[in-house]
């Protein structure tokens, strides 16, 4: 899977059902390369699309329980790896990492703010 679906996966998975507009805007490519992409991960059935009830107009992509188990997978995937390498850590680093990790979440909270776009 390349980097661009997992990580379409990922935002829908953090904020729910979103056009492909929006898609498209969050992850940095055009809307044609997202149209695409969203009928590939269609066919894997990792996401669907479906209407959205207050405009009859927009179609919403939605992940599928197919697509919501790859996004669980692949996270849980990086925290064994996380944890594994922290255990190989000193204490002292362990330390210096513990009292990083408010900066860290800020940092985080910063990015999916400013990557999110609009909401739908």
């Amino acid at each position: 899977m390349s980097l661009t679906s997992a990580a379409t996966l990922a935002t829908l998975d953090r904020t729910g059902p979103r056009r492909i507009t929006d898609l498209a805007a969050v992850e940095g490519i055009t809307q044609p390369a997202m149209t695409a992409l969203v009928r590939a991960m269609e066919e894997s059935g990792l996401v669907e699309r479906r209407g959205d009830a207050s405009d009859k107009r927009v179609t919403l992509v939605c992940l599928t329980e197919a697509g919501a188990s790859y996004v669980r997978t692949r996270r849980q995937a990086g925290v064994h790896a996380f944890e594994r390498l922290i255990g190989e850590l000193t204490d002292d680093e362990v330390e210096a990492l513990v009292a990083a990790l408010p900066a860290l979440n800020h940092l985080g909270e910063l990015e999916s703010q400013d990557h999110e776009g609009p909401k739908q």
